[in-house]
């Protein structure tokens, strides 16, 4: 006996005791057959008119079912008139094992859940019960109207655990089929393969966001080893995302957690939501993009930064990719070398203060130093210093953003050797 099996009767017997009923024995109590028999006739016979009342029914209090396609309410209606000849079957022999195989569901389980959703099955079930109860004075004689009330009772308790069995394992075949669509999602993102499909496909898993995106990139939890601890953990990140107002898609690469985050306004605050659930070691997030179909540039950069992190150890966590552009320029990597040097080097040539800066990082980061070596004033090292940081976003007085200048400074010398920059102004 299956645990779902055992729960279900042990929940009967449950329900037996708390309404003084017979306690459940895998079917209805022993009656005259040639009566059953008599009852499933007659309930046979009536069900095309219980089906056409059980619907009008429907139609006049369920506001969502008037809304359905023509063959959406066929499909209902034949699912209707199915559950009430199973119930003029049962009721002629009486199977113990309904509840793995009842009737109403054999005609395409799967496909009634696509059509309405559990509450509303729920609802057409108690209506249709309600109409085959109000009718058995129609059906039945007064003598057996008693054991077609019983009965229905027990047939009703069976078809409640057969649509919870039905819905719990469409779930489990949506919820496996949308966890393999979600990893194809993401591994799309992280080979720059995105195209329109994935936004579809993506908008299918409850992706929402037309704003800016950004991929995280750390390590797995060292104890997720088992596809169900990594299950769990993106749930758990996926509803911290949602908790933070972000979209997410998340899965799981060797040793590796993805999530692309969608809906970011800030990318380290982004960043810090889901960073919890990673494991020990350097969380990157890479540069905030306006699109999904973009995020592979987050997710290049997010995985140039991963390789580079150890080179900064006491870098925050989470990092971002673009704070390790240093780390990630002298591993190898030509974007953040390019980026170096048209984002920091260039500015400051045509800025004219090139010379500024690397006279101000040789001296220890002294200005005093440095207006001595420039024969200027102090405050016009301090007003070129502010300049620099008003055209590249960083300060040259802060130990870490100095880091980043040498670097720039040399890749940019390095990448133009013939050119001579200008006289700082």
């Amino acid at each position: 006996m299956s645990r779902l099996d055992t729960l279900a009767r042990s929940l009967a017997s449950r329900l037996d005791d708390r309404w003084g009923c017979e306690p459940y024995a895998g079917g209805m109590a022993p009656t005259d057959k040639r009566a059953r028999a008599r009852l499933a006739t007659q309930l046979t016979k009536a069900a095309g008119r219980l089906t056409t009342l059980a619907v009008a029914r429907m139609d006049e209090e369920f506001p969502w079912f008037q809304e359905l396609s023509a063959q959406s309410r066929s499909f209902v209606s034949l699912i209707v008139q199915r559950g009430i000849v199973s119930f003029a079957d049962w009721l002629r022999e009486p199977n113990p094992n309904l509840l793995a195989n009842v009737g109403p569901f054999e005609v395409a389980p799967r496909d009634m859940a696509g059509i309405v959703n559990l509450h509303q099955t729920v609802s057409l079930v108690k209506l249709t019960f309600q109409v085959v109860e109000e009718s058995i004075s129609d059906v039945a004689d007064k003598a057996d109207a008693a054991v077609m009330h019983e009965a229905l009772l027990e047939y009703g308790r069976e078809v409640a655990f057969a649509t919870a069995e039905v819905y719990a394992r469409a779930a489990e075949q949506r919820g496996a089929w949308d966890a393999r669509l979600e990893a194809l999602l993401v591994d799309s993102v992280m080979r720059a393969e995105a195209d329109e499909t994935v936004r579809t496909r993506a908008s299918a898993l409850g992706w929402e966001s037309r704003g800016d995106v950004v991929v995280v990139l750390g390590r797995l939890p060292s104890g997720a080893t088992t596809g169900h601890a990594q299950e769990s953990i993106i749930d758990d990140v996926r509803r911290s995302a949602h908790s933070a107002g972000l979209d997410a898609l998340c899965a799981v690469q060797g040793d590796r957690l993805v999530a692309v985050l969608g809906g970011v306004t800030d990318a380290d605050k982004a960043g810090a939501s889901v960073a919890s659930h990673f494991g020990d070691g350097p969380i990157v997030v890479g540069p905030v993009v306006g699109d999904l179909l973009e995020a592979h540039v987050s997710a290049r950069a997010a995985v140039a930064g991963l390789r580079a992190a150890p080179g900064w150890p006491d870098a925050p966590r989470p990092v971002t990719s673009d704070d390790l552009l240093p780390e990630r320029a002298l591993a190898g990597d030509g974007h953040a070398r390019r980026e170096l040097v048209t984002e920091v080097f260039t500015p400051l040539v045509d800025a004219g203060i090139v010379d500024t800066v690397a006279t101000f990082l040789a001296n220890g980061s002294s200005i005093e130093a440095t207006a001595r070596a420039l024969f200027v004033h102090a405050n016009t090292v301090r007003y070129r210093l502010r300049r620099a940081a008003d055209v590249t976003g960083l300060a040259p007085t802060d130990p870490r953003h100095g880091y980043t200048y040498r670097v720039a400074l040399t890749l940019g010398r390095l990448q133009a050797p013939e050119t001579s920059p200008q006289q700082d102004l």
